[in-house]
């Protein structure tokens, strides 16, 4: 959450007045506890929403966590920690079946600040979006993990359990990750203005969660009173949380930026610095008098500053609201089921595997279901024996490995058609050793073919005038701007296990504006987020050097190739680099 306060004329008119005053008390068994994991199930009328497993929400953060203790200890919008939170949040959806944009922001942010990262759910009428959204990224005193890896990770969850029941769609879903909210809302106001009339238009409604982990926390709803938060009331209150209106965050996150476009918004919250009082206490359990969360914008805010009881009630309330606003009320007359088990495997080259899928007829009458898979590398086919089922039955799903596939992990999705599709993950591992077919790991290294796979500053690559190719016409040009600035481009690859070397190769060209020996601008190679290489203002030569680097440890291992270019306040240092590759043999 953001530090500055705005006015913005909310009031807290519709609350009742007992509930204003804390006049109203929870039964003990409601009361919100600090820690664990309690299951806030609603009553019966409120049940067509999935319940959010609150430690999968839990396993993101630590992974969120991790990242930032990789990184200098933060998430800041213009650190790698930041563009390795977008990878792990990119890469958890793009398994899932989502459309995934990084969406560079060219005005407006800090100079060096990572892209907003935008999903949607392919289904459902495009006319009528409902969009949820959080900002990634933290302050550059602590990893953020209540602010705001709390609102990011249950998005995340959310939106993996829409994609794994996948209900039919009455209106269109997009989630947001934004960038460089701690320094004044920027990325998601970059999102909102890079936007037509037309399609701001379409979005009905935006959901932004900020802040919904907090220990000492309180239940607060923007615009309580609203229509756009009437199926995040009726959740919370279905849990007799008589939640209240979020003063203390109005105008301080993404939210606002909707706002100023007249888009309805709404969200929850527990509350950041501002102090708990008696009333709240009474009604909610925690501290009277202390801050609803204690380590903001602190080196504190890790995983041990989360309240997983409120947690888990957000994250149930965020699904809830989902499905209520853009899940089709008409349940098909005729439905279905779909699962896989085990549903992960492990097998060498050369080898097969096998999974049950089994089906259950959960509305109506059974019906054929035609079985597919997708998503499974080259030299891995998948058959099932029978191809169809009638709902109610199985059939035995075969994982074929051909010998030159190489060791790793990959993710499989099982897909069931019928009178609508349900899908199952299945997680297969290729182990051994594999045998070594001399190549070349790098996809686009001489960025001729576009930005992808390349992810982070990809506004990067391309020709520009001022600097020159190696080869071809187009490269990526990191910093260079004379002023405070990172650039990050990165690409996931495997190595393949049996071989015995693998070299990163690339061409490196360093001009400057600064003089001397002493490093004030840098670039570094990381391997996973680690430091493997690096040259500065004092390498700048005319034309390019080769560059080499062993990364023969990494045999039969995946791992994320990163390019960094950072300056200091004053003259320039452009790092530009072309023609990289990764060989094995």
């Amino acid at each position: 959450m953001l530090r500055r306060i705005s006015p913005t004329g909310l009031s807290l008119t519709g609350v009742t007045l007992a509930a204003a005053l804390g006049l109203v008390a929870l039964p003990a068994s409601a009361a919100p506890a600090s820690e664990g994991t309690v299951t806030a199930a609603a009553p019966a009328t409120l049940a067509a929403a999935p319940d959010i497993d609150v430690t999968k929400v839990q396993a993101h953060l630590t992974e969120l966590n991790a990242i930032a203790t990789r990184n200098g200890g933060n998430r800041r919008s213009t650190t790698q920690g930041y563009r390795d939170s977008v990878a792990y949040v990119k890469g958890k959806l793009q398994a899932a079946g989502y459309t995934v944009t990084e969406q560079a922001c060219t005005s407006g942010c800090t100079s060096g600040a990572g892209p907003n990262l935008i999903a949607e759910w392919p289904h459902g009428d495009a006319s009528k979006v409902y969009m949820f959204g959080s900002h990634l990224d933290s302050v550059s005193a602590g990893p953020g993990i209540n602010d705001n890896g709390s609102g990011s990770a249950t998005l995340l969850e959310v939106a993996l359990k829409l994609a794994e029941t996948n209900p039919s769609m009455a209106a269109r879903v997009r989630f947001g990750w934004w960038t460089d909210e701690e320094q004044g809302l920027n990325g998601s106001d970059f999102y909102v203005r890079s936007l037509t009339s037309a399609q701001r238009s379409a979005i009905k409604a935006y959901y932004n969660f900020d802040m919904v982990a907090s220990r000492n926390g309180g239940y607060f709803i923007n615009h309580i009173t609203s229509a756009a938060a009437t199926p995040m009331k009726a959740y919370w209150d279905s849990l007799n949380l008589q939640p209240e209106e979020n003063t203390e965050g109005a105008g301080r996150s993404d939210d606002y930026s909707f706002e100023n476009y007249g888009i309805p918004t709404s969200g929850y919250a527990m509350g950041a610095s501002a102090r708990k009082t008696s009333a709240q206490a009474a009604k909610w359990g925690g501290t009277a008098n202390a801050a609803y969360d204690s380590c903001y914008h602190s080196s504190c805010d890790t995983t041990a500053n989360i309240n997983a009881t409120g947690l888990n009630r957000s994250a149930d309330g965020v699904a809830y609201t989902l499905w209520s606003q853009a899940v089709s009320a008409t349940v098909p007359a005729d439905d279905f089921s779909l699962s896989a088990s085990p549903a992960t495997g492990s097998t060498a080259p050369g080898t097969s595997l096998s999974t049950t899928v089994s089906t259950a007829t959960t509305n109506g009458s059974a019906q054929t279901v035609s079985l597919s898979a997708s998503g499974a590398p080259a030299g891995v086919t998948v058959s099932f024996s029978p191809a169809s089922v009638t709902s109610g039955g199985s059939s035995t799903a075969t994982v074929t490995v051909g010998s030159s596939v190489a060791p790793g992990t990959y993710n499989l999705t099982i897909s069931g058609a019928g009178s609508t599709t349900h899908t199952a993950q299945y997680t297969l591992t290729v182990t051994g050793s594999g045998g070594c077919t001399a190549s070349q790991a790098v996809s686009n290294g001489g960025f001729e073919s576009g930005t992808s796979p390349w992810t982070g500053d990809t506004g990067s690559i391309g020709a520009f005038s001022g600097q020159s190719a190696h080869s071809g016409t187009r490269y990526a040009w990191l910093a260079g701007y004379g002023s405070t600035a990172t650039d990050t481009v990165s690409q996931t690859v495997t190595i393949p296990a049996g071989c015995t070397r693998a070299t990163l190769k690339y061409w490196l060209h360093i001009d400057t504006g600064e003089s001397g020996s002493t490093a004030y601008d840098t670039f570094q190679v990381k391997v996973n987020g680690t430091a493997k290489q690096t040259y500065s203002n004092a390498n700048a030569a005319t034309g390019y050097t080769e560059r080499t680097l062993d990364l023969s440890q990494y045999i039969g291992q995946q791992i994320t190739l990163t390019f960094t270019g950072s300056e200091d306040s004053s003259l320039q240092t452009s790092f530009v680099v072309d023609d990289v590759t990764l060989t094995t043999g």
